[in-house]
């Protein structure tokens, strides 16, 4: 009688054991559930190609992403953009740019139009996504993530002007955010890249 007394003590004991290893399992795999959320990777895009861009590709890199526009004061950033990326691609980092029409209609173009403006003027080789909105109601939804803190987890940010600058870190989280006025090649982005 003691044996089966005991027998049942250390199987109700060994289950247990298992429940809790098994509840601390779920709790970690529901934690990582949470973190992606709040990661960039759970985006695919539309290229300039109309070829579908997915940012899980990214993982393990550092990305710029920019809000462009062909028709601005700023445009000028292209080549900066270009030069960033090229030097640093190899090294874990990507410039992801997505044209955007918000503010005094400055990127006018078709899709084609911007590709062929981007390779004719300033070589741009870093993908290029299609036209988006990144403000107003009809803001695109990886902007909603880099611009409302619910969805990124780190701040509320606002598109102020073309060339804003979102710098999301290798596990894809939002890092920095920088106004148009901060070129891409300023001290404090290149330092970041280089960390």
């Amino acid at each position: 009688m003691k044996k089966i007394v005991f027998t049942l003590c250390a199987a109700l004991l060994l289950s247990g054991g298992f429940v809790h290893a098994q509840s601390k399992k779920n709790d970690k795999i529901k934690k990582e559930k949470a973190v992606d959320t709040q990661s960039i990777y759970q985006f695919k895009v539309e290229d300039l190609s109309g070829e579908t861009f997915d940012f899980a590709t990214l993982k393990g890199k550092k990305v710029l992403i920019v809000n462009t526009a062909s028709k601005c004061g700023y445009t000028p950033q292209y080549e900066q953009l270009e030069a960033i990326y090229k030097e640093y691609k190899d090294k874990g980092f990507v410039v992801i740019g997505f044209p955007a029409n918000n503010f005094n209609s400055q990127e006018p173009g078709t899709n084609k139009d911007i590709e062929t403006f981007c390779k004719l003027n300033y070589g741009v080789s870093f993908p290029m996504m299609a036209k988006i909105s990144v403000k107003g109601n009809d803001m695109s939804p990886i902007y909603q993530f880099l611009t409302q803190k619910d969805k990124n987890g780190v701040k509320d940010s606002e598109v102020k002007w073309n060339f804003q600058k979102y710098l999301i870190d290798e596990k894809g989280h939002l890092a920095e955010v920088y106004f148009s006025k901060t070129k891409p090649d300023a001290p404090e982005i290149v330092n970041w890249i280089k960390q």
